[in-house]
């Protein structure tokens, strides 16, 4: 049972019959008029059990942007039923007015929408949907809760998906000014030649030599097939947050639009995740729907507290296969995790693949090692300066190693590094 706020309203208006006979006997005799009222009025109250509720599935939505969920309520009983139904979310749905009011005569039927703004990633579920079927005065009505599931799925924002138009124009840039046939590069057979001057000999067709009066050479096409790995780090450096996100939603952003920009290029794009295990797999995934594909994959990955186990890692990267790739790490820059863990696995990395450790950094470093206002602020400057000495040894011993690294904040990160990709494609060592 629930009682309106008419009742209190009722038991005040009891005042009157108080002052022109005030008596305890008065005051009792009110109370039960008032509670027989409100048991009458629950009693007459239509079921809440008369009312069908079934949900429409709601579509997938980026982290951030407004959806709903829509609810049909149909009146299966004989009587009118006026009251309130509440649509309840957890409170990372952020759900808006999910409280609506009914008025449904016998065998009408109508669609309730709630307001929906998903403010973490994943699958958010609905708590319940509670039903409150008034009697006639108004006083008490009838109320359950049932449980109608219903779920939305909150992908990855990809607010970076807005520099992907700039990057797309620079790659035609580059496809115009590539040389369409290469001389001794390639597998696919173009077309016979002659033979000049510097042309590798393992290019000469005999045959084709034979029956003509000087040396021909074979000509191939250039391989245009490449694969992309990203590999996103979900261990405990990816749970630290920078401007108050985590640095793992700011490397999904950066993944996917290299993604998005490896795939419009005609490469191929494998994705791992993981910590001490793989996490989430994506194999030669590749085509417009990609930034789509991975968002789904990444909808539910979150931080472990645990440390990277980088070796199992390098494992599952070679079972993505053995051709040469320009692999991708999306791991913070940090050294002790990184020296302790990474390098030893590096060389076997590089050995086959291009590498690239992408790394969201914390501007909050530079501005502390800047502050010299205070003694205070001078000891946090020595230890910021210390950090930033830290990182920059790290990135040489990468670099010794043939790992280029990208180490920039939350939103210049996915630019710089589609930025990277199409220098190595320029450069022609993709």
């Amino acid at each position: 049972m629930a009682v309106s706020g008419r009742v209190p309203l009722l038991l005040l208006l009891g005042m009157v019959p108080l002052v022109l006979r005030p008596s305890l006997g008065t005051v009792w005799m009110w109370v039960a008029v008032v509670v027989t009222l409100v048991v009458a009025d629950w009693a007459l109250a239509p079921r809440p059990a008369a009312l069908s509720v079934t949900r429409r599935s709601t579509a997938p939505v980026r982290l951030g942007e407004p959806t709903h969920s829509d609810l049909l309520v149909e009146n299966t009983g004989r009587r009118t039923v006026t009251g309130v139904l509440r649509d309840a979310w957890q409170p990372t749905a952020g759900a808006t007015g999910n409280r609506h009011r009914l008025r449904l005569s016998a065998g009408d039927r109508t669609l309730l929408s709630t307001s929906l703004v998903p403010r973490r990633r994943g699958d958010l579920r609905a708590a319940g949907v509670t039903l409150r079927s008034r009697g006639p005065l108004g006083l008490a009505a009838r109320q359950t809760t049932r449980e109608v599931p219903g779920r939305v799925r909150a992908l990855p924002a990809f607010e970076s998906r807005k520099h992907l138009p700039s990057r797309l124009a620079r790659l035609r840039e580059l496809d115009g000014r590539a040389a369409v046939r290469v001389r001794g590069q390639g597998t696919e057979f173009d077309s016979l030649r002659e033979y000049v001057r510097g042309d590798d000999v393992r290019s000469i067709d005999w045959r084709a030599s034979a029956r003509s009066r000087s040396v021909v050479v074979r000509t191939w096409q250039p391989e245009r097939d490449r694969r992309v790995v990203i590999v996103l780090d979900t261990s405990r450096v990816s749970a630290g947050r920078v401007a108050d996100v985590p640095r793992l939603d700011s490397a999904m952003d950066a993944a996917l639009l290299l993604a998005a920009l490896a795939a419009r290029a005609g490469d191929r794009v494998d994705f791992l995740a993981g910590d001490r295990t793989v996490r989430s797999r994506l194999r030669s995934a590749g085509g417009r729907d990609i930034a789509a594909r991975l968002q789904d994959q990444m909808a539910d990955l979150e931080p472990v507290i645990a440390e990277a186990d980088w070796s199992a890692l390098g494992s599952a990267i070679a079972g993505l296969g053995r051709q040469r790739a320009l692999l991708v790490l999306l791991t913070p820059l940090e050294p002790a995790a990184v020296e302790e863990s990474l390098l030893p696995v590096l060389p076997s990395l590089t050995r086959h693949h291009q590498v690239v450790l992408a790394s969201v950094r914390d501007p909050a470093l530079e501005e502390i090692a800047a502050e010299r206002g205070s003694v205070a602020d001078a000891y946090a400057a020595a230890a910021a300066e210390r950090a930033l000495a830290r990182r920059r040894h790290t990135t040489e011993l990468l670099a010794a190693l043939g790992v280029s690294v990208v180490d920039a904040d939350a939103e210049r990160l996915p630019p710089a590094l589609a930025d990277h990709y199409l220098a190595l494609k320029a450069a022609g060592r993709l």
